[in-house]
Formats: structure tokens, sequence, C-alpha cells
């Protein structure tokens, strides 16, 4: 499809893709061009839809939202007759200019690969993984699945046989690439002023350093290493280091508290962990090491020791004369590593031998430590990075994820590395001194692509945009988000206000568990819409179904669900190989169950509605959580909300909405019935909020995270069942939401 644009990036305009005589002419910005010019008629149904109809559909009241989160720039807003306009008739375009220079151009483009990923997956992959190092080839079978507990144990296998490192892909193949001298990272301080700076061949040298400590520790191929840092520049380092010499590390999050750092430490037993004696997180100062000491005696009593902790000297956070001290199992990092020699051999391991294990929790039970191998993972973690974000050599990017969780491990280390990325990695928070913090830095190190949390861009909604608008950001060209839906306000005014209406966002869905993207923009391939992932990567079939596990085709909701393998899929669950089929395969026989709701529109775009256990039952009608919160930030007023289940003598099910409100404004009954009522229009009477709880915040991990398990205790009284609060950025709003519980 060809549009034409005045826009220096996006154009948008309806699905419907054609002008109201009454606007033509019009500030709209882009015109579509005669049938007789379009792609060919293999054109999917995005395609025809977008020229088909003769209505643009937009709701003029979005102009009155708040902080730039209204109508899309260049959108000349319509409502004809009564009907209200919905948001996946929405289509940002990417400009000509951005298209013409973009990885993936066109629509059609996509189809032809996406085509002959599904078709042919061994041929699609494997001639992608040949632009890798590989000591040696895989064999004749690239790949080997077995999806169905009805047929046996589920496998999965991809370039066995094969023979690589993925530390030697990310580090010493771009050193000989010529990219030695290239910056490989930027670290920026809690504090601004402290930051440095690694080249590739800087980062090659200190990795070995730690590699080499690590073997003379007796760490060989297969042990665990447990990494329990900050985002320092020594947390890649570590997880590099340890891939090098065959090591599985397993990064815990360093907010976890000492009980669930020590459960990971008694399930995987590993040989050393490595940490640091404090970090400074805003002004706060967190003392890690004495989280790790008490983790290390609760671990012992399990029968679990660990003989060795190396610890970081973090001097901006703490000094070593106030940090406790056990000789003969602590050793300060400076002290040793910098004495090893700057090579290392690489230790050359299988594609299926494990790289890392990554802990997920739910809201009871043991961790699941979800286990990933090396040559697939590396592959698509490589491949998604590349295309939904359309990398190019001259970008500097910039991922907000803690690499204690898959975004950091996926998109701050192995990705961006794989592709020979500059990487920003950021210390602090992102609203310390202020909440402008994250555009100078992006002005600082001429951030060009941004990938970020809905949860942070909806926290910084709520302030003045002059924290945004007083910084240039003229470097950014592609915004991305991760971890959840991103609702369509805040899609709205990520777009507008920090990309200035021209860069496209990157909306991605995936999990722990995937690896990499698996529903994801092609930034310069198709239009977008705000809110929707919009489609498939390369060698994802999803599917919806119904919930007898039958395939629903065309505009529908259900649940998401994945047919065949992709490269980037995890193996098992460590030591627990029946809880993996269990969770993930028997509940829908044949496919990979996601754990996701999901609705795909009239134009084949998905829309993700968050965890099918957080979807209400409300007198048999079945609400996504993610709708009614979407619904509750569309109110003028409302800066967040979080919406649980919570039981209802009459209905099964009642809505329990956790609402936050921009700055200043006052809670009132006539607000609280008038975010019942913006329920009520956008989705329907039988979604509308039983109960408006008034929060001053939520529940979140330092990551961004809403612990929404809190939030169910909150709602239904069970207050002595609240749980570990511990990673929680501030454990006090527990405290506060409790005293609002009656108001």
């Amino acid at each position: 499809m060809k549009i034409a644009s005045s826009s220096p990036i996006l154009t948008v305009v309806s699905s419907s893709g054609s002008l109201d005589p009454k606007i033509s002419g019009s500030s709209l910005g882009s015109r579509i061009l005669p049938s007789t010019q379009r792609s060919s008629p293999s054109d999917n149904l995005l395609l025809r839809r977008t020229m088909s109809s003769n209505y643009l559909r937009h709701v003029e009241s979005m102009s009155q939202l708040p902080s730039g989160a209204g109508k899309i720039s260049q959108l000349n807003a319509v409502v004809l007759g009564e009907s209200l306009a919905s948001e996946e008739n929405d289509l940002i375009f990417p400009s000509k200019e951005f298209s013409g220079q973009a990885l993936v151009s066109s629509p059609q483009q996509y189809m032809e690969m996406h085509k002959r990923s599904v078709e042919d997956p061994a041929g699609f992959w494997s001639d992608i993984a040949s632009e890798f190092y590989w000591k040696q080839k895989w064999g004749d079978q690239v790949f080997s699945e077995n999806l169905d507990v009805r047929k046996g144990p589920i496998r999965i296998e991809w370039f066995k046989g094969g023979i690589t490192n993925i530390c030697y892909n990310c580090l010493d193949k771009n050193v000989e690439a010529g990219l030695g001298d290239k910056i490989a990272m930027y670290w920026e301080g809690n504090e601004i002023g402290v930051d440095a700076s690694l080249t590739y061949s800087e980062l090659l040298q200190q990795v070995c350093q730690l590699a080499n400590y690590l073997k003379d520790i007796g760490v060989k191929k297969g042990d665990a290493v447990v990494i329990y840092l900050p985002m320092l520049m020594e947390l890649p380092i570590a997880m590099l280091a340890c891939a090098r010499i065959g090591a599985v590390h397993s990064v815990v999050f360093a907010g976890f508290s000492a009980d669930s750092l020590a459960q990971r430490i008694v399930d995987c037993k590993p040989k050393v962990i490595l940490t640091c004696n404090a970090v400074k997180r805003g002004p706060k100062t967190i003392n890690l090491k004495a989280i790790v000491d008490a983790a290390l005696d609760q671990s012992s009593k399990d029968g679990v020791s660990v003989d060795v902790c190396l610890t970081y000297e973090n001097s901006s956070a703490t000094t070593r004369e106030n940090t406790k001290w056990q000789n003969g199992r602590n050793v300060w990092w400076q002290d040793v590593i910098p004495k090893y020699p700057t090579s290392c051999e690489v230790e050359w391991v299988d594609a299926e031998d494990p790289l890392f294990l990554l802990y997920t929790s739910g809201s009871t039970g043991k961790p699941k430590g979800v286990l990933h191998t090396t040559g697939g993972y590396m592959i698509y973690t490589a491949t998604t990075f590349k295309y939904a974000f359309d990398y190019k050599p001259t970008d500097v990017y910039w991922c907000t994820a803690d690499c204690g969780w898959i975004t950091g491990h996926s998109y701050v280390t192995y990705g961006p590395m794989l592709n020979g990325a500059t990487v920003v990695v950021f210390e602090g928070a992102p609203n310390y001194p202020d909440s402008g913090r994250c555009w100078d830095i992006v002005d600082k190190y001429k951030v060009s692509i941004f990938y970020t949390a809905p949860t942070l861009v909806r926290s910084l909604m709520r302030d003045d945009d002059k924290f945004v608008t007083r910084y240039s950001r003229k470097s950014l060209r592609v915004l991305g988000s991760v971890g959840e839906p991103i609702n369509p306000s805040a899609w709205r005014w990520f777009f507008n206000v920090v990309g200035d209406s021209r860069c496209p966002i990157s909306d991605t869905w995936w999990q722990t568990e995937t690896g990499g993207f698996m529903i994801t923009p092609l930034p310069g391939a198709w239009p977008q819409k705000p809110g929707s992932a919009t489609f498939p990567f390369f060698g994802v079939q999803p599917v919806i179904v119904d919930e007898k596990g039958n395939e629903i085709e065309g505009e529908c909701s259900g649940y998401l669900c994945v047919k065949g393998s992709w490269p980037g899929a995890f193996r098992t669950l460590f030591g627990d190989h029946d809880r993996y089929e269990t969770t993930y395969f028997k509940p829908f026989a044949g496919y990979y169950f996601s754990g996701d709701g999901c609705s795909r529109d009239k134009d084949g775009y998905y829309w993700l509605t968050g965890r099918v256990d957080d979807v209400i039952n409300v007198s048999g009608h079945r609400i996504g959580t993610a709708e009614v919160e979407s619904a509750l930030v569309l109110h003028p007023q409302c800066a967040e909300a979080a919406v649980v289940g919570i039981d209802h003598e009459v209905k099964g099910q009642g809505i329990y909405a956790f609402v936050t409100l921009l700055e200043g404004v006052a809670y009132s009954e006539e607000l609280r019935k008038s975010l019942v009522l913006m329920v009520r229009n956008q989705i329907g009477a039988f979604a509308a909020p039983d109960r408006i709880h008034w929060a001053p915040g939520l529940p979140k991990t330092r990551s961004g995270k809403i612990m929404r398990r809190i939030l169910r205790k909150i709602a239904s009284r069970q207050l002595e069942e609240l749980g570990d609060i511990s990673t929680l950025a501030d454990p006090s709003v527990v405290d506060q939401l409790i005293a609002l519980a009656d108001v």
C-alpha cells in the first residue's frame, strides 16, 4: 500500500482509509491511492478493510483527555450518526520515508516472510542461524517437537547437534567484525553525573576476567550461578561470563526478599552467588549484602550451602567499612577480578544445552524455574530485536527493564549485543530526581530506541508534560512497550508527547516462557492501532480458542494459544517437567497455552485482554480486567487503575477497581459516579465497577509490575494474608490502601 504523507514519520487515518467528502483536503495529511496503484489482490484482510468503507470513526471527546492523551496528531476526528468509535478503528500509518528505510517496509513483505516462516520453518530459521558463528553446524533435522500431551512427553528442540556459544556471538564475533571500539554499553548511575561506558573490546576483557575467576573457584559447564545484582554493568558482565564457560546463570531480581532468594538458591543449588554490598534507588539505600547473608543462612538450614559470595563494592551506595563481612565466604570483586587474564577460552556448547534459569512466581506455590537453552534462544532474541525495533547500526538503544526479569535478559543483554548494538543501562529510578530523568538520559546518550513498560508511561503521564517537553528527544526514532497491554490513552500520550507524534510504537506481547516477542508491530510494515499488539512475529502461529479448545476464526475473543514451536520457547520447568506440561500444554491439548485472553478484530489485529485468571465472571459475562482498566483511564481525571474480582452473592463475582487520580484531584462521590458511568458508556452496564477504591498509589515492584495478588487480598479484606511485600517499590502504599478501604 502506498500512502502519501505530510507527516514526518507517521500519518493517522481511520481504518476505512478513505476521506469523508466533507473533510477532503483537510489537515488529515494523507490520501489513499486508487485501486489500480494498490498492492496485489493477495493482500490480506487488513489491506482490503483499510480501503473498503467510507467513514471515519473517532470520538471527538478524546481531545479532552489530559496530558496529551487525547486526539492523535493529524487525525480529523468525526463522529457519524450515533455510533461511538472504538480504538480498533484508528490506524496510524508509517510515513513513506520511515517505511522506505525499514527492514520490513510493507505488509506484503511481512506476509511473504511470515508465510515462509510457518510453511518452511526449517529453511527460514536455518538461513538466519547461518549468519551467526557455529563451531559445528546442526544436523539434518533443524527442529523436533511434540506439543501434544496425548502423543507423549512435551519436547521442543532446535538446532540440536549445533555447537556454539552465545557469549562468543555477543562479543568476540563483534570485535572480530571491527566493532571493538564501538560503545557496547553506556551506564548511567542513580545520581546525575555518575556514569561510565565500555566498548565491545573492553566488555569482552572484563567478561573474560570474571569467567576466569569462576573457573578458578571450580565453576564448570552446567553448574548454576546465582546473580543478585542491581543494574550495574557487572550484571550483564556476569551473565555473559557464565555463558562463556557454559555455566547456567540464574539472575534474581535485586528486590526480592531474603526468603524469596533462599527459595531459588535451594532449588538450583548454585556454586557461587554474585552480589554487591548495596544500591541506591532514588534517595533510598538498599543493603543487598544483608539480604544475601540472610538468604544464605536460610538456605543453609534447608540443606544447601554456598561457599563463595563474590561482592561488588558499590561505593556510591555504601562503603566497605559499613558492609557486614564473613571471612571465608565473602570476597570483594575489585580485589580479585582485575588480577585475572583478559582472555578466556570459550566453552562450546550444544544448542540444546541450558543457558539460564529464570524463576517466575505465582500468587501461591513454589516459584517456577523457567529453563532456556542456548541455540534457539540466541537466534530468536537476535531476530526479534532486529525486526521489532527496526534496528540500525547507528541506533542507541535503551530498555528500562531490570535484568532480573526476562526483558532484561532478552532485550538488555542478549538480543541487542547479538546485533552489535549500543545499549544504555540505568541503575536508578526513572523519576529521580524528578520525572524528567528518562528524557534527560535520552538526550544525553542520543537514544533512538526507547523500550519501557506501560506502568512507567502511566506514571509519567500523571505529572506535568513539561517534564517531557523541556527535553529535545529529537534522537528518538522508535518507541516500545512491554509487560502488559498498554491502554489506548497511555499509548496516545506516549505517541503524542514523548514521541512528538512521529515515532512508531512497538507494543510487544511475549512472556518469560516464550523467550522473545510473539506478537508485535514491525514499525515500517503496517499501520498500528493504539493498544493493539498487531500481528504475529515470524514463525509464530497464534490461535484463539474457546473453552473447549476449538479454534475460532475471524473476529472473536477467547484464550490465546500458540500452534507449533518457535526457537525461543522454553524447554521445561527446572526439575518439574510434569508441572511444565500441566501448566502450559494440558489445558488445550496440542497447543502452548499462554494463560492470556485475547481478541482479534475485523482487520486481524490482536488485542491482549490480560491474564485469564484476571477475567471476572459477572452474572455469566466474562470481563477482562484490562478492558475495565482501559475504560477507567479514559476518564480525564483518572491517571491509573487496577481492577480485581471479588465474591458477590448475587452476581457470582463483582468488579472492584482501585483508581489513582491525577495530582491535585480530590476524591468525591460525584467523581466516583462519573468513573462508573465512564465504564458503562465504554463497555456496558454489566461491566460497571461495584466498588471504586481510591488509591494514592498502587503496589508495584520496582520494575513497575502491579501486584494484583495484594490488591485482591485488600479488596476481600484478607489483610492477614497479604504475604511478602518486600519487593514493592514503596511498601507504605499497602497501608495507605488499607486506610482508604472505607472512604
